[in-house]
């Protein structure tokens, strides 16, 4: 925040305080640094001479500054001291370093999406408190915003308000810019929570874009588009651009709720800055630009393990995967497309199924090309686990009747006795045996 040194009209002492320098000058007075005798910085502002001798303007800051005082929440600067019977009264708040919001875009330009959302989703939860307290803020803008290192903090609120004002008739007496007042004000109606609400979303667009949705002009010019023309939003980014025109709504039952609007502006701000922190490591793989991925064919020939283990290999654009078979030194080539077939069946796109693409370069080995140069169809992994489980059964149903035949030949050999024995001739010839049981 800007300080200037004191002038020659300014008090040096107010109250306990002893003030340092100038913050700045509103419609309803001087706002000075301070300090007390702790050493407690304070933003103390007095109240103009004109509107210290408005009995009705006294009765009504004592009121304002009565309901400042039950305000709990860490999303405004809390209220330290007052004097409502002072000469000229005064108030003094908790001293907030950091710029405003309005000094912040000044000099930096539009903040980014995810920043917008994350300011107005704290100012939002302020103003739950501000509202609850039973106070309207009435002059939310952006040069009442600090941005503070612990997060942006609400000044001057619930007090912003001088006789007459209301209709804006007297545009000195006004404490506010026109591009962020609600219709209602505008017109002289009763304000609410919804008039806070309308500022807020004038100030958001602020944030994003730089500008007041409403353009410049003269206060007439600018109180007409308030309460008769639709607010600009262009360069409001596409995820805040419907909740800041909800907000802007002309009739105040038609726009959200600050408990709403801090749960939207929350849920939009994570998302934003996931969106941010997911663009970051993309094209980051192993320094190259532009990395892509293909899948790796399993080899033909090996076992559940190497087909479980397939999965994405990043290769530089241009090239190819490097051969998974073990031992092998097949240098790799770059990627050809192969012409297709006379049918058109196959082409360079991979099919369905997640299967590879023909023409990668890959031969059935999972190498960069088979030895000899031959042009083999790439390894199908479901057709290979298809094979290796014929192939395993038809090895496991040899072996059991290997193993079954090997056993029932067994006793008999080791008893001595054939199944059919053909014995000697007796009485000058020969005969079969007969069979066993007879």
């Amino acid at each position: 925040m800007a300080m200037m040194r004191l002038r020659r009209e300014d008090p040096r002492v107010v109250g306990s305080f002893r003030l340092h320098r100038r913050l700045g000058a509103g419609g309803m007075g001087v706002v000075y640094l301070g300090s007390d005798r702790r050493g407690q910085r304070v933003a103390l502002k007095v109240i103009r001479p004109d509107l210290a001798e408005d009995q009705e303007f006294r009765s009504r800051f004592a009121r304002e500054v009565s309901a400042a005082r039950r305000i709990r929440g860490g999303c405004t600067a809390r209220l330290v001291a007052a004097d409502l019977e002072a000469e000229r009264p005064w108030f003094a708040t908790q001293y907030v370093p950091g710029p405003s919001l309005h000094d912040k875009v000044a000099e930096e330009g539009p903040l980014p999406a995810a920043e917008v959302a994350a300011i107005g989703a704290a100012l939002s939860e302020g103003l739950v408190a501000v509202h609850e307290a039973g106070v309207v803020h009435r002059d939310l803008k952006p040069s009442n915003i600090l941005l503070s290192p612990k997060g942006p903090r609400i000044i001057d609120f619930g007090i912003a308000w001088a006789t007459g004002a209301s209709t804006l008739t007297h545009v000195g007496t006004a404490v506010g810019s026109p591009g962020f007042l609600a219709p209602e004000q505008v017109r002289g109606a009763a304000v609410t929570p919804a008039t806070d609400v309308f500022a807020l979303g004038a100030t958001l667009a602020y944030a994003s874009t730089g500008d007041s949705p409403f353009g410049h002009g003269s206060s007439e010019v600018m109180l007409y588009r308030v309460v008769h023309e639709e607010p600009q939003l262009r360069g409001v980014p596409g995820a805040l651009a419907p909740l800041v025109r909800a907000c802007l709504a002309k009739d105040p039952e038609q726009r959200p709720t600050t408990l709403q609007l801090s749960l939207r502006l929350k849920e939009i701000a994570a998302r934003e800055a996931q969106g941010l922190g997911e663009v970051r490591p993309a094209g980051r793989e192993d320094g190259a630009a532009g990395a892509a991925t293909v899948r790796t064919p399993v080899p033909r020939g090996s076992g559940p393990s190497a087909s479980a283990s397939a999965g994405r290999t990043p290769v530089r654009s241009g090239g190819v995967a490097p051969s998974s078979a073990a031992g092998r030194r097949s240098a790799p080539t770059p990627a050809r497309r192969r012409p297709s077939s006379a049918g058109g069946a196959r082409g360079a796109a991979p099919s369905r199924g997640g299967r590879p693409a023909p023409g990668t370069g890959a031969g059935p080995g999972g190498g960069p090309g088979s030895r000899g140069g031959a042009k083999l169809r790439p390894a199908n992994p479901r057709l290979l686990r298809q094979r290796l489980i014929v192939f395993v059964v038809v090895t496991l149903l040899a072996a059991l009747g290997i193993a079954t035949v090997q056993g029932c030949q067994g006793p008999a050999d080791a008893a001595g006795v054939a199944p059919a024995v053909v014995s000697s001739d007796v009485g000058g010839g020969s005969s079969a045996e007969a069979p066993p049981g007879r």
